[in-house]
């Protein structure tokens, strides 16, 4: 994410322009804008009159700026955009104001975010922004007979190939090599920073000569790691074990995995842990999270009118940093956050036990 300027404006607001640079940026945003939130950019749209009848262009779109009152926020990964729809409140053309409009933001669109920013808000803003100097790493899980690509996205991982072949050695040693080439013609396309290339046995080590020997420059980017599985199980091994982290500094998902393992373990062991809104808020008020786990979609949806939750989240957030606690918002594509949800989507791990 490039941030480009920050100012502030009237009521004490923040004015924010932005440049998502990856479709993880795009996800980031989803998160930081909420309804009532002041969002501005470049856009088309058919010209639409005060009778509420469009003008016949032809099915022409007409570019201009405008700025909307956000209602709602939609993260369309597969469709690399953010769509962002509300009322037109400013715009170059004052007869569209009034009318309900969708910004669809894309990767390097310039967008204006105008609003109070939550602590949470601004720390995912940073993130995005110091994410832009870490690799692209491709997951790459291999053993007998088949082989698995992911990419690690800070909006997830997702499986990019999975590729079958011959096994053994003997004259099943060309369809074996066929499935070494296929792998590196797959990690090629992927145009990876890094690479980890993991799996059980002997096989992942045959697979880095092949490449070694064929596709050197791609070699070079290669770091091997023993798994006990391949696939999505074998992609989790390689995360758990911070074989990520020795290319980027930390990544989202290995933070997460640590600290959702951590509960876990506490709390079968009935101690330093909380879980639920209730239990949790009780902790904030004594003073005795040392950090506070929340999900993403959640935090959303309890600060909106939809919320279930009798207690504010904002509250326990503030509560929980003034009193000297951390805060991480978990994201809900990850099995971690998968996790937490199942546990009411907040919970804590603790100072000390609360009786």
């Amino acid at each position: 994410m490039q941030i480009k300027d920050r100012e502030h404006v009237e009521g004490g607001r923040e004015r924010v322009t932005v440049v998502p640079e990856s479709v993880d940026d795009l996800w980031h945003l989803q998160y930081v804008l909420e309804p009532g939130d002041r969002v501005a950019g470049d856009t088309t749209r058919r010209i639409q009159r005060n009778d509420d009848q469009m003008r016949d262009t032809g099915g022409e779109r007409e570019p201009m700026w405008v700025a909307i009152a956000v209602e709602d926020v939609e993260f369309h990964k597969f469709a690399n955009r953010l769509r962002v729809g509300g009322e037109i409140v400013a715009c170059s053309r004052e007869d569209q104001l009034g009318f309900h409009h969708t910004l669809n933001v894309e990767e390097r669109d310039e967008l204006s975010i105008e609003k109070r920013f939550k602590p949470d808000q601004e720390a995912r803003l940073e993130e995005a922004e110091e994410a832009t100097e870490n690799p692209d790493v491709a997951i790459a899980t291999v053993e007998e007979g088949q082989a698995h690509v992911h990419t690690v996205a800070q909006y997830g991982t997702e499986e990019r190939a999975t590729i079958t072949g011959t096994t053994g050695k003997g004259e099943y040693a060309r369809g074996r090599s066929e499935l070494f080439e296929e792998l590196a013609t797959v990690l090629k396309r992927q145009d990876a920073d890094a690479i980890i290339l993991a799996g059980p046995g002997f096989t992942k080590q045959d697979a880095y000569k092949h490449i070694e020997q064929n596709e050197s420059e791609l070699a070079e980017q290669i770091t091997m790691v023993d798994t006990a599985s391949v696939g999505d199980r074998g992609v989790h091994e390689v995360l758990k074990r911070g074989a990520v982290a020795d290319v980027q500094q930390e990544t989202r998902i290995e933070s997460e995995a640590e600290y959702i393992d951590e509960l876990t373990r506490r709390m079968a062991e009935g101690a330093k842990a909380a879980y639920g809104p209730e239990q949790v808020k009780k902790a904030a008020e004594f003073g005795a999270i040392e950090r506070l786990l929340v999900l993403d979609d959640r935090l959303q949806k309890e600060r909106g009118p939809d919320g279930e939750w009798a207690i504010s989240v904002d509250e326990i957030v503030r509560t929980t940093e003034q009193k000297g606690g951390d805060v991480t918002v978990f994201s809900s594509e990850f099995p971690p956050g998968q996790q937490l949800s199942n546990l009411g989507g907040i919970a804590a791990l603790l100072r000390y036990r609360l009786e």
